[in-house]
């Protein structure tokens, strides 16, 4: 609450002087628990590694979840809010342009790391400065080349684009559940379920023993009760949980734990009697929350408390309790038989012999994470790989959304991918999907796991300890979309299957995934 006191905290935040007296609460929970201000992004508070909740202190980008306010003390603070309005409109009108933003959730910390930037006189053209200064963000979606876009046509002719009516139409066949898209996205506007939870609502989160929810008056004290522990990076390595079956094979797979890095945290929010608001309310997480328990919860939890309740998971939640691709060993022959031995999952089996009809499926039991067959492929994409792996080539891979892709991989590390799905509808917004697809699909093969060990512990919680692959990283991924008047399918999942088996095959084939280890 902001009071006034002898001993408070005062600084400006968007023009507006604040006073606080808790001198041991962080910045991020002044922005969006005390002032409402929720363009601000919790991601993975307190690890201060996503960037979904910078803002500009005194012009210079900072992490606000690992900012106390007892160092803000006559500080100007601010927002995406706080931004000129033609400022800001601009770089809503770049992102939207280029399909720089898909669900929108880190893009205003991202707006201002690049107004600090655009404030050191960093040209526009400079591809190679903007993709430096997002090594403090995570942007699980596009898969940066378009958030690089962004920055170059900021302010330029590009930028003027018309609004886009068959947008949404396209990013929801690819995401799979209802997006939006037009200008405010890109301004942290799309409506995320935690963002619009009643302000005198109670917030509930998971004790950290596992044993139950903890129901406070804020987001703060509520961790606090459940003695939430800050995540971690492990320094042990645990390689793919389960071996290759012997046998005399041609092409042989082993894949690891990952994690699906979605950026917006699980959450929902219910009032007594009510139906709660869906943690999938601007993005799809990739299949990944489809089965998530907040909502129920807050359900349950509006009725016992007779007031609004908000469920909130933090970071290491996601990590721990989300679902996971079941991790595979495989060994093939050229004819196509063979064995997949797998962590049982509903459902997997299926998948595979989508695409595998004579290998045997063996699914084990395995200590870890919970598994899913609905997180983005799982099953027919691993399958897809190892055929295109026996055959010696990607060729035309066909989703079971009917959409169909192939790819190449460049002398130079770039990745060329042909994709067709039906109507384009909305080619920015295709090309955006298939973009950050194919870098999903590079960083599974190359530098993406999770430490899990023996005993199915989880110990690589946080974001940096994922491996997904930094824009400075990041190769250019060239997209054709090829003439097709069918009807409009899904053309991101095939994407991902062909760029996976195009790097594969580039790497040799190695048994071993990711092939850093």
């Amino acid at each position: 609450m902001i009071t006034e006191h002898h001993d408070a905290i005062e600084f400006t935040v968007d023009g507006r002087t604040v006073t606080v007296a808790d001198e041991s609460t962080t910045l991020l929970d002044v922005l969006r628990d005390e002032l409402g201000i929720v363009s601000v992004k919790d991601g993975c508070s307190p690890q201060g590694q996503c960037g979904c909740c910078t803002v500009l202190v005194d012009g210079q980008p900072r992490v606000s979840c690992v900012t106390p306010v007892r160092r803000l003390g006559g500080r100007e603070i601010t927002t995406v809010d706080g931004l000129d309005p033609l400022v800001a409109d601009a770089w809503a009108r770049a992102f939207h342009s280029t399909g720089g933003s898909q669900c929108g959730f880190c893009t205003p910390g991202i707006i201002c790391r690049f107004e600090g930037l655009r404030a050191k006189g960093v040209d526009h053209h400079d591809r190679t400065a903007a993709a430096n200064a997002l090594a403090t963000h995570l942007c699980r979606c596009t898969g940066w080349q378009t958030v690089v876009d962004a920055w170059t046509v900021f302010g330029g002719d590009r930028a003027e684009r018309p609004e886009r009516p068959d947008g949404e139409r396209r990013a929801t066949l690819e995401g799979r559940t209802h997006q939006m898209v037009d200008t405010s996205v890109a301004l942290g506007r799309a409506g995320f379920a935690d963002d619009t939870a009643p302000p005198d609502s109670l917030v509930a989160v998971p004790a950290a023993d596992g044993g139950g929810w903890v129901v406070a008056a804020t987001r703060a004290a509520a961790f606090r009760e459940a003695g939430k522990v800050q995540g971690r990076r492990t320094t042990g390595a645990w390689g793919p949980p389960l071996e290759i079956p012997e046998g005399d094979w041609d092409v042989s797979l082993a894949t690891s734990w990952v994690e699906p890095a979605y950026l917006e945290t699980d959450a929902s929010w219910c009032r007594p009697g009510g139906d709660p608001a869906s943690s999938l309310t601007n993005g799809g997480a990739f299949g990944s929350k489809t089965t998530s328990e907040v909502a129920a919860v807050a359900r349950r939890l509006a009725d016992e408390h007779g007031r609004p309740v908000r469920v909130l998971y933090a970071r290491e939640d996601v990590v721990g309790r989300g679902p996971k691709r079941p991790p595979i060993a495989a060994g093939l022959r050229r004819d196509g038989t063979g064995v997949v031995r797998v962590v049982r999952t509903p459902g997997i089996a299926e998948a595979i012999h989508s695409f595998l009809p004579g290998v045997e499926v063996d699914e084990v039991d395995v200590p870890g994470p919970a598994t899913s067959v609905e997180v983005r492929g799982a099953g027919w994409v691993e399958a897809a790989v190892l055929a295109a792996g026996v055959r010696g080539e990607v060729g035309w891979i066909e989703s079971p959304s009917g959409g169909s892709a192939t790819a190449s991989i460049g002398a130079d590390g770039s990745i060329d991918i042909e994709v067709r799905c039906g109507v384009p509808l909305d080619e920015i917004v295709l090309r955006s999907y298939c973009v950050g697809a194919a870098h999903m699909a590079l960083s599974w093969v190359t530098s993406e796991s999770l430490a899990v060990d023996k005993s199915g512990e989880i110990h690589d919680l946080t974001i940096r300890s994922f491996g997904v692959v930094r824009a400075v990283d990041t190769p250019r991924i060239n997209v054709a979309i090829v003439d097709d008047e069918g009807p409009a399918v899904n053309g991101s999942d095939a994407v991902f299957a062909a760029a996976a088996a195009a790097k594969w095959l580039d790497l040799g084939l190695p048994a071993r995934w990711p092939h850093t280890l």
